[in-house]
């Protein structure tokens, strides 16, 4: 079967992906926080950047590749961490992995996936990345770095956007908690998605191993908030000295919306910048990430990777052209994952690669650094 034929789009994933799975997963997956106007507005400020296209250049190739930390890269994509990946589809983080590997682009393994670092040393490739929600516990800190060095992931993401937890009232209206409790009507839900249900009874029910393994009996624990949150600190300055004086290799900030802090992190050591708003899920006032961009770039000289609402490789286009070196997606792999299982990864990665090959060619840009002299 010719997947480009039935899904030429992450659109296509994403319908589809909305039909195999629960009712209250899909709430999950695609919601945001509050009203969803951040969300919103990540697509519509993607949408307001056009370039002038290009017409008499002649026949070109284009080279997608690009370097960032020292590596270079086949393409200027990688996959976001996304918590709880495996309630998504089952062995999420394994099969994200093995793709990202095969395909030569970074994986980000949550502190709050379903699979620990050393259930994933066997799948990740050179460019496994460990992304960190910052426990309170220094001894726990220093633990998490250990395991995930051992495992083989080299790079350190620390998320500063998730000072408390967020609403998210669309998730909160479907029933889900964490960890899942399967009641008569999420029961319902799940009878009407097969192939997920059977999945699932196969791989077991998702947890947060990683984090269970240091929370402790859930009696111990005083809030209705899932363990993960009752471990995490809100960091400050000192937490990222700290991260950087303890970690050997590549350290990334994540959660950036300010050129403020992008320069005094680059004062501080770390590696690069990404620029992200936790895909409209933490904060509903916040503006698109695209429209911080410029000023994050223009504010420090480090990498710069960005994320939240990039669904096409023009969008991927559009972060080149004002400054960005890399983007990541989290909601897109998980929607090709529902959607085609084992195959949806390797699928959307195709997808993006032939959408950024399409555009630049209308553009007679040779290489991504190009593309900005089209940007209207």
């Amino acid at each position: 079967m010719d997947l480009h034929a039935k899904y030429p789009a992450v659109s296509d994933l994403r319908s589809h992906a909305k039909r195999r799975v629960p009712k209250f997963i899909w709430e999950y997956l695609d919601s945001a926080t509050g009203d969803e106007r951040t969300k919103a507005r990540n697509r519509d400020c993607l949408d307001d950047i056009r370039f002038a296209p290009s017409i008499l250049h002649g026949e070109i190739q284009t080279d997608l590749s690009t370097e960032m930390l020292g590596h270079k890269f086949p393409l200027p994509i990688g996959v976001a961490p996304v918590g709880m990946s495996g309630l998504v589809w089952p062995h999420a983080e394994k099969l994200l992995a093995q793709a990202a590997a095969t395909a030569g682009i970074p994986y980000c393994l949550s502190t709050v996936a379903t699979q620990t670092p050393e259930d994933l040393a066997p799948d990740i490739g050179e460019h496994a990345w460990f992304q960190m929600y910052p426990p309170r516990d220094e001894d726990i800190r220093a633990d998490l770095l250990r395991r995930a060095k051992a495992s083989g992931f080299s790079t350190l993401v620390l998320t500063v956007d998730v000072p408390v937890a967020s609403r998210r009232e669309r998730q909160v209206r479907s029933g889900l908690q964490t960890p899942p409790k399967l009641t008569p009507r999420l029961l319902a839900q799940i009878a009407t998605c097969p192939t997920w249900a059977i999945g699932m009874a196969q791989a077991g029910m998702p947890r947060m191993r990683l984090i269970d393994e240091y929370a402790g009996e859930p009696s111990a624990l005083s809030s209705t908030a899932h363990a993960g949150y009752l471990l995490r600190t809100s960091p400050d300055w000192n937490y990222v000295t700290w991260l950087r004086d303890n970690w050997q290799g590549n350290f990334v900030v994540k959660g950036v919306m300010r050129e403020d802090a992008a320069a005094k992190l680059e004062s501080v050591g770390v590696d690069a910048i990404w620029v992200s708003n936790h895909a409209g899920r933490q904060f509903d006032a916040a503006p698109a990430t695209i429209e911080i961009l410029p000023q994050v770039r223009a504010a420090c000289d480090l990498p710069i990777i960005i994320d939240s609402g990039f669904e096409t490789g023009l969008d991927v286009l559009r972060a080149k052209a004002l400054g960005a070196d890399f983007v990541f997606l989290g909601r897109g792999f998980h929607y090709a994952l529902a959607a085609l299982g084992a195959h949806g990864p390797a699928h959307l990665i195709d997808i993006l690669a032939k959408d950024i090959e399409a555009n630049m060619g209308q553009m007679g840009a040779r290489t991504l650094v190009d593309v900005a002299d089209n940007l209207l």
